[in-house]
C-alpha cells in the first residue's frame, strides 16, 4: 500500500544553468561536510549538507552539488523531520513515465548534467516547513585513474554562501604503502593554505580542509558569497614488486599492475591534424604552439611523421624520419605554417597516417597514431560507420589510435568508437585559454612505451575484465578485476605475459597477493569488481548490434541496479512528502547538449553547496600523541589489570601515594612535532598533570589553555578558550561552559553556540571552535573506558605573532648517522636521539606514527617552562 508520500524519479541531462543566488535570509546551509575515503583507489565520497528555512513560510530549498563524471551515484536521501527519504535505482525506463508526467504539469526536475571538463552537476529540491530543517545526503563512487604517475581527487567547493560548519575530511588507505602525498589546487594556496593539514603514515593518509568562515569571503578566488575553487589531492603508491598489487577476499579479487623499472621503447609516431576552416582562430593557434612543445619532447630513437589536412593532405614528409635535431626542427617550421582553411577529410587523413606506421615496420619499437580534429566529415568518405571500418581494415590491430576532438562541434561518439576499435581512447581537449596544455598533457600519457602486447592471465579467475592491452605507458596503470572460481584461493594464480623491446616478459610472483579480510573489504573488492565490469559493458554497447548488443545492454542494466550504480540505463526514484514535484535523475552522455532540456522548466533559486569531484603544506604541524607505558617487572601493571594495551617508550614517572596503598602512575605524554616533507616527525614526552599554553594570538585577543590529565590513558582534561577579557570557554568530555561577561551557561547538547567572535559546533566526538582566522578542533578519545581531550589547530593564522605549543612551525633536521647512535642536526645543533613511536591522537582514528624521540627542551629548541602557565 503506498504511504503518503510522491515519489520522484531523478533524470540525468545536460544543462545549461542560470544560477540565482540563495537570499541567506530565506534559508541558510549551516552545515557542510565532505567525506571521502579512498581504499585501493577506489573512492566513495558522501556530502552531507543542512539546510534551515529561517522563514516564517514553507520555502522551496535546493541541493545542488557537483561530481566527477566518472562517478556513479550510488545512494542519495533526505531527512525531513526525522523521517528519511531514500533513492532507489531502477531502470531508466521505468522513471521516464514520472519525468513525462512532470515536465507536462510544468514542475521541476531534479537533474545531473555535464559542466566544465570533469564534473556533473547533480541538483533536486524539496519544499521545507518554517523554521525546520532538511539534510541532504550524496553518495558516489569512483576508481581513481594513474596519469603522470599520480592519482588525483578533485574537490569543487562553491557554496554560494560561507557555511560556519563547513569541513572536507579525505582519508586514504593504500596497502602497498603511499609514495607521497600532496595538495594542489587554487584553494590550497595563499591565506587558504593554513586551512589544509596533512598527515602521512605509511599506509594511511588523512587530508583536511577547515576553512573558517571569514576565510571563506576572503580568499582570492572567494566573495561575499563564499568559495569557489579546487582542492586537488594527489598521490601514489609504493610500487615494490613487478607484477603489482592484488587483493583477494571473499570470491573476488582487483589487480593493480603498473611496473617502473623497465627501459623505454622506442616509438614510433604520426600526428595527423585538422586544420579546416572551423579550426580557425585560437583552435590552429593553440594546435601549433602544443605541436611544436611536442616535437621538442620526441626522443632521438624515435621516428616520427606529420600530416595536416582539411579537403587535401599536406605531408610534412611521406615516410617515417627520425627525430634527429635537423629533422625537428624542420617539422617544427612545418607546425609554423599550418593554416586553416577548407572542409574536413577525416577519412583519407587516418588512412594515410596508418599507411605512412604500416610501411614502417621497425622490430622493437611501439608505434601510435594520433588524430586531432574539431567536427564531422564534410568531403571524402563521409558515411560514419564506412569511415569506421576503413580504419580499422587499416589499422588491423597493430598499433593504437587515439582521438582528440577539439571542443563541441564534433561528434565525439564516433571518435569514441573509432578509438575503441582501434585499441585507443577519445578525449575531449576543451576550447579554454589552457587547450595547448591540454593537447600537451595527453601526449604525455602516451610518451613513454613501456610494454607492449599485455596479456593479464588468471589460472582460477572467471568473470575477468579486460585483460589484453596493446600497450602500457610509464606512469599510467593497468587495472583488472574478477571473481575467483569457487573461492579457492590456493589454485587462483596471477600472471602477466608482455613484450619489451625484443624481449618477451613473465610477471609472476606469486608472494605478491594478500588475503584480505573483513566484511568491509569483501564489499569494497566486489564493487570495484562491478564498477570496472559496468564501465567496460558501457563501452563495449559502442562496438557491438544486434543481439550481441542486447545482451551487453541487459548486463550492464543487471548490474547497475544490483549495486545501486546510477549509469546511462538506470535512474534514481527519491520518495519524498505528499505533494511534491517529481524528479527524474539519469546519468548523462558525453557531450549531451542543451536542447535535451527544452520541456524542463527549471527552479531559479538554487542551493549551491560546495562542489566535488574525481587532491599544501601543512601550517599547524604540531600534533599531541598518547605514550602508552612499559613498566618494569618490579611493578604492579595496572594496563594489565584493567586489561589495557601495553606499549613501547620509556618507564613512566612513578609516585608513591602517603597511605602508600599502591602505586599511582603519572602519565607521560608523546607530542609530534610535523614536517612538512616525507621525514619523520620529531616526538617529545610531557609528564601528565601539566598545564600547558596551547595557542596565544595576541592581535585577536585569543588564547586557549590545556590542563594534561595525570591518570592512565589521559589526554588533556580541561581546554580553556579566552576570547577578549570577557568571553572565557571551559570545554570539558561531560560538557561546555560559557562565561560571557556575568552570565554563564553549560551546554551539553550540539547545538551551535556564538559567545562573542566565538563559534563552537559540538558534534558526536569532536568540538569545532572558530575565531576569526583560527580554528580549532577538540577531538574526544574513549581509551580504557575513559574520556580525554585532544587538541588540533586545523587553521593556523599566517600572523607570525602567534605562539604555544599548537603553534609550532615544522622543523627542519638533517640526518647525522653515526656507528652507535643516531643525530639530528636542527639548527646547526647535533642532538642525540632514537628511534620510537607515537599514536598521533590528532587523527580520530589515532595511527601510531614512527618518529625521533628527544628531550623536550631540544624538540621544542628552548625550554618547556616556556609553555607552562599556572593558570587556566
Amino acid at each position: 500500500m503506498e504511504t503518503a508520500v510522491g515519489r520522484i524519479a531523478l533524470f540525468g541531462l545536460l544543462l545549461a544553468l542560470v544560477t540565482t543566488l540563495p537570499n541567506k535570509d530565506d534559508w541558510d546551509i549551516y552545515s557542510f561536510h565532505i567525506n571521502s575515503t579512498v581504499t585501493g583507489r577506489y573512492a566513495t565520497t558522501v556530502i552531507t549538507s543542512r539546510v534551515a528555512n529561517r522563514m516564517n513560510e514553507s520555502k522551496e530549498i535546493e541541493f545542488q552539488v557537483r561530481i566527477p563524471k566518472n562517478a556513479f551515484i550510488s545512494k542519495f536521501k533526505m531527512l525531513i523531520d526525522g523521517q528519511e527519504y531514500d533513492g532507489v535505482v531502477k531502470p531508466k525506463e521505468q522513471a521516464q513515465q514520472q519525468y513525462t508526467e512532470a515536465v507536462s504539469r510544468g514542475q521541476s526536475a531534479g537533474i545531473v548534467s555535464s559542466v566544465g571538463r570533469t564534473l556533473e552537476e547533480f541538483k533536486t529540491s524539496v519544499t521545507v516547513a518554517a523554521h525546520k530543517k532538511v539534510t541532504f545526503e550524496l553518495t558516489y563512487e569512483e576508481l581513481l585513474k594513474r596519469r603522470h604517475g599520480k592519482y588525483e581527487l578533485q574537490i569543487h567547493a562553491r557554496p554560494m554562501q560561507p557555511v560556519k560548519d563547513f569541513k572536507v575530511d579525505v582519508y586514504i588507505n593504500e596497502e602497498a604503502g603511499i609514495n607521497f602525498i600532496e595538495v594542489k589546487g587554487g584553494l590550497s594556496t595563499k591565506a587558504l593554505a593554513n586551512a589544509i593539514t596533512k598527515t602521512h603514515a605509511k599506509k594511511e593518509a588523512w587530508v583536511y580542509f577547515y576553512p573558517t568562515e571569514d576565510q571563506q569571503k576572503t580568499c582570492d578566488s572567494c566573495s561575499d558569497q563564499g568559495m569557489n575553487g579546487d582542492l586537488v589531492i594527489v598521490y601514489d603508491v609504493n610500487r615494490d614488486t613487478s607484477l603489482g598489487d592484488i587483493k583477494k577476499s571473499a570470491g573476488y579479487f582487483v589487480h593493480h599492475f603498473a611496473p617502473s623499472n623497465l627501459p623505454r621503447i622506442p616509438k614510433n609516431v604520426v600526428f595527423v591534424i585538422d586544420q579546416s576552416g572551423s579550426m580557425s582562430g585560437r583552435k590552429i593557434a593553440q594546435t601549433r604552439m602544443a605541436l611544436i612543445h611536442i616535437l621538442s619532447d620526441l626522443a632521438e630513437d624515435d621516428f616520427f611523421g606529420l600530416i595536416s589536412f582539411d579537403s587535401q593532405l599536406f605531408h610534412w614528409k611521406r615516410e617515417l624520419v627520425q627525430a634527429t635535431g635537423a629533422n625537428l626542427e624542420s617539422a617544427k617550421t612545418f607546425a609554423r605554417n599550418i593554416r586553416d582553411r577548407g572542409a574536413t577529410n577525416i577519412n583519407e587523413a587516418v588512412l594515410e597516417g596508418a599507411r605512412m606506421l604500416n610501411a614502417h615496420p621497425r622490430e622493437g619499437s611501439a608505434s601510435i597514431l594520433i588524430l586531432l580534429t574539431d567536427g564531422d566529415p564534410t568531403t571524402g568518405v563521409t558515411n560514419l560507420g564506412q569511415i569506421q571500418a576503413n580504419v580499422k581494415g587499416a589499422i588491423k590491430g597493430k598499433f593504437p589510435l587515439y582521438c582528440l576532438g577539439f571542443g563541441f562541434d564534433v561528434n565525439f561518439e564516433f571518435l569514441e568508437k573509432m578509438s575503441l576499435q582501434n585499441d585507443g581512447v577519445a578525449r575531449r581537449i576543451y576550447e579554454d585559454s589552457d587547450a595547448n596544455l591540454q593537447l600537451k598533457g595527453f601526449y604525455e600519457e602516451v610518451a613513454t612505451p613501456l610494454l607492449t602486447d599485455v596479456t593479464m592471465i588468471y589460472l582460477g579467475g572467471t568473470n575477468l575484465t579486460q585483460t589484453n592491452f596493446s600497450q602500457y605507458y610509464n606512469g599510467s596503470e593497468i587495472v583488472v578485476a574478477g571473481q575467483i572460481t569457487d573461492n579457492n584461493i590456493e589454485t587462483f594464480i596471477p600472471q602477466v605475459v608482455a613484450i619489451s623491446s625484443n624481449r618477451r616478459l613473465v610477471f609472476s610472483d606469486t608472494n605478491t597477493t594478500a588475503v584480505s579480510t573483513g566484511t568491509m573489504t569483501d564489499h569494497h573488492i566486489q564493487r570495484v569488481w562491478a564498477y570496472l565490469t559496468v564501465k567496460q559493458l558501457l563501452e563495449k554497447e559502442l562496438l557491438v548490434s544486434g543481439p550481441e548488443k542486447k545482451s551487453v545492454t541487459e548486463e550492464a542494466l543487471r548490474l547497475s541496479l544490483k549495486y545501486n550504480f546510477v549509469t546511462p540505463h538506470t535512474s534514481m526514484v527519491v520518495t519524498k512528502p505528499l505533494g511534491e514535484t517529481t524528479d527524474v535523475l539519469h546519468k548523462p552522455k558525453e557531450g549531451e547538449t542543451t536542447s535535451d532540456l527544452s520541456a524542463l522548466d527549471l527552479p531559479t533559486r538554487q542551493h549551491s553547496p560546495p562542489m566535488l569531484s574525481s587532491p599544501g603544506s601543512s601550517g599547524r604541524m604540531f600534533s599531541m600523541a598518547f605514550l602508552r607505558p612499559d613498566f618494569g617487572s618490579d611493578y604492579t601493571d595496572y594496563g594489565t589489570a584493567l586489561n589495557l594495551p601495553r606499549g613501547r617508550g620509556p618507564l613512566p614517572t612513578i609516585v608513591t601515594t602517603q597511605k602508600n596503598l599502591g602505586r599511582v602512575y603519572q602519565r607521560s605524554h608523546r607530542f609530534l612535532i610535523k614536517p612538512d616533507n616525507q621525514s619523520l616527525p620529531l616526538c617529545f614526552d610531557v609528564a601528565g598533570n601539566t598545564q600547558l599554553k596551547l595557542f596565544h594570538h595576541p592581535n585577536r585577543g585569543l588564547s586557549v589553555n590545556g590542563r594534561l590529565d595525570a591518570t592512565l590513558h589521559g589526554g588533556f582534561k580541561k581546554i580553556v578558550i579566552h576570547s577578549s577579557t570577557d568571553v572565557h570557554i571551559e570545554v570539558e568530555t561531560t560538557g561546555i561552559t560559557v562565561r560571557e561577561g556575568q552570565t554563564k551557561t553549560r551546554h551539553t547538547g550540539q547545538d551551535l553556540i556564538t559567545a562573542g567572535s566565538v563559534t563552537v559546533i559540538k558534534r558526536d566526538k569532536e568540538i569545532d571552535i572558530a575565531a576569526g582566522d583560527t580554528r580549532l578542533l577538540i577531538l574526544i578519545h574513549n581509551r580504557g573506558h575513559k574520556e580525554s581531550l585532544w587538541p588540533v589547530l586545523r587553521q593556523l593564522p599566517s600572523d607570525p605573532s602567534t605562539t604555544g605549543i599548537l603553534a609550532l612551525k615544522p622543523t627542519v633536521y638533517e640526518e647525522v648517522q653515526q656507528t652507535s647512535s643516531t643525530k639530528l642536526k636542527i639548527n646547526n645543533q647535533e642532538i642525540d636521539v632514537s628511534r620510537s613511536t607515537a599514536d598521533d591522537f590528532s587523527i580520530a582514528s589515532t595511527p601510531t606514527l614512527d618518529c625521533w624521540l628527544m628531550s623536550a627542551e631540544s624538540a621544542l629548541q628552548g625550554s618547556l617552562d616556556d609553555f607552562t602557565i599556572t593558570k587556566l
